[in-house]
């Protein structure tokens, strides 16, 4: 039998209580509009509260000489041009009044000693641009975010699991989800849909997620309302996750570990970043630190358990305990390391995703209407390489825009039309996933299909490798078929699991395919059998099911900005194999 549904109606629906979902949330409380939040974590838990370096925004505190100007042509350099410009304008330009609006709330940024926000480098920057609060910025965003939508008295529901978005006509009116405690059931009346519920890297073995988040809820829910994922291929493989203990395998080192001078090491004592970027050394690309640490272990110059060494031990202690505490207290609590006096074992992490939901560059929206994306589900920042510090700020800038935009939509709908027949579709995936009592293991097929990303679709891939990718998948959504889910006195987390099941094949589907049209190297993306750039797939690859992979041109960078990029695309020390 059904449980019981709780009808709510509400102006606009954010899907997410991360920093993004928050902005937006904030965004239209202030403006008067109605707005509920919801998650399926707690809100001081998001993702967000695990972001450790820092927020980009060109304030010229440290180096007068920078501009939004050259924040923007750093990105796009890096992006390998796969970024979207108008999206990178966007977010540069009003990264200035997303710190702003971040200390009117209250946020505690490190400053200098005349009460200037200080910043720091980050890897690819030109100037220090980075500000932050000590190693855990991405916590303090968090509190300070739920801070200011307490006090506006925005409603959030915890642990409140979407399933799907209600849509008629190409037209949102709403969601449905349930209770991950009780089972209890929501029907979501909403004018318009906000969604910014995370990425996909929890489909790789080794990831900075943590273990029920970033499955691909926002990939799934996004196609299945009738939406487009863009460049899924585009993941960023993080260079210091560690390596265990094996239940927080994939946590990271913060970047800032470099960036205050942090040394990598192979297993012979050398420091190999000299061989793929001399030059930047430690500070060098994501992507390139990566790929060198990669390489170094797949040559067998890695350490005993497959990593590199990671050395801060040289630096003053007064440094680390000031500017690493979280690191240091880390490391503590999960291997009884002190990294003031010994090396810390990494390897490459998969922890983000630079591609995600299709949406417009101006106001995020999907081309279903009433429907936004923002955040790690959105695509078109970042590119083929995301720049330290870009996420946590695209979160301001777009939460504030589209809180804007859904807030327009809502006030000038006459009316919505609702469908009885689609909620009865949504309840009906949901009944049917209870009523599942068949052989096959959630947990074991995720794992299955961990296994097979990781294996097909990692930091380097090729041909033969993700056609088998694919066909390993197929086995897997067969046997998803076959699922037995069953709640217990703890709750529902097993219907969630079965959902995140789903989320995660669909995104993996969409890596594999748009991996294997994607067939040259270019930033993040590494391809064995094709080690160069390709300029003809200088575009982004939008996916909309099973195998319907269409190349979508990109447009041109402003000439103010190109001025101030190099000219070096390089594929050099990218592809060492």
């Amino acid at each position: 039998m059904t449980m019981a549904e709780q009808q709510i109606a509400t102006s606009v629906l954010v899907i997410g209580t991360g920093g993004g979902g928050l902005r937006a949330a904030i965004e239209l409380a202030e403006r008067g509009v109605e707005v509920l939040a919801l998650g399926k974590r707690p809100r001081n838990d998001a993702h967000t509260s695990l972001a450790a370096g820092g927020i980009n925004a060109a304030l010229a505190t440290m180096d007068p000489e920078d501009t939004w100007q050259q924040h923007a042509a750093d990105t796009l350099q890096e992006s390998y041009l796969l970024a979207n410009p108008d999206t990178v304008r966007i977010v540069a330009e009003g990264a200035a009044q997303g710190i702003a609006d971040l200390e009117r709330y209250g946020m505690p940024f490190a400053r200098e000693a005349d009460g200037r926000i200080s910043q720091r480098f980050f890897g690819a920057h030109t100037y220090r641009r980075t500000a932050f609060a000590g190693d855990y910025t991405g916590l303090e965003i968090q509190r300070t975010l739920v801070n200011r939508a307490v006090q506006l008295g925005v409603p959030i529901l915890d642990n409140v699991y979407v399933t799907r978005i209600l849509v008629r006509d190409n037209t949102v009116f709403g969601a449905y989800g349930f209770d991950l405690d009780t089972g209890k059931r929501y029907v979501i009346h909403a004018d318009a849909v906000i969604l910014a519920a995370g990425g996909h890297t929890r489909i790789w073995r080794r990831t900075s997620s943590r273990r029920d988040e970033n499955t691909g809820d926002s990939f799934r829910l996004a196609v299945t309302a009738g939406g487009r994922i863009r460049d899924p291929e585009l993941v960023q493989f993080h260079p210091s996750g560690l390596l265990e203990p094996e239940n927080a395998a994939g946590t990271l080192v913060s970047e800032a570990a470099r960036g205050e001078g942090g040394q990598l090491r192979n297993a012979l004592g050398e420091r190999f970043m000299a061989r793929y970027d001399a030059e930047r050394m430690e500070l060098s690309t994501r992507d390139r630190v990566a790929l060198a640490a990669y390489t170094e272990i797949k040559e067998g110059r890695g350490t005993p358990k497959g990593g590199v060494w990671l050395d801060v031990s040289h630096l003053p202690r007064e440094t680390i305990m000031q500017r690493l505490p979280r690191v240091y207290q880390t490391l503590l609590e999960l291997q009884m390391l002190d990294i003031t006096q010994q090396p810390i074992e990494i390897a490459p992490t998969a922890h983000y995703s630079m591609g995600g939901v299709w949406v417009r560059a101006e106001d995020h929206s999907t081309g279903v209407d009433g429907l936004y994306a923002l955040g790690e589900a959105a695509s078109g920042l970042h590119g083929a390489n995301r720049l330290g510090g870009n996420s946590l700020i695209e979160l301001l800038v777009f939460g504030r825009i589209v809180g804007e935009e859904a807030a327009k939509y809502s006030v000038n709908r006459e009316s919505q039309q609702r469908s009885a027949e689609v909620v009865g579709e949504a309840r009906a995936e949901v009944d049917g996933l209870l009523a599942a009592d068949g052989p096959e293991n959630v947990r074991a097929l995720q794992r299955a299909l961990r296994d097979t990303l990781t294996a097909r679709a990692g930091v380097v891939r090729d041909e033969a490798g993700l056609l088998a990718g694919i066909e390993e998948l197929a086995e897997i959504e067969d046997r998803t078929a076959q699922i037995g889910v069953h709640p217990d006195i703890a709750g529902f987390q097993d219907l969630a699991h079965a959902f995140d099941l789903k989320s995660s094949a669909l995104s993996a589907r969409a890596t594999l395919d748009a991996a294997l049209e994607r067939r040259e190297s270019r930033g993040c993306h590494n391809r064995s059998d094709y080690p160069e750039l390709d300029e003809s797939l200088q575009v982004n690859l939008v996916w909309s099911g099973p195998g319907q992979v269409t190349r979508e041109p990109i447009p041109a960078i402003p000439a103010e900005i190109r001025a101030l990029m190099r000219d070096d695309i390089s594929t050099e020390g990218k592809l060492v194999e």
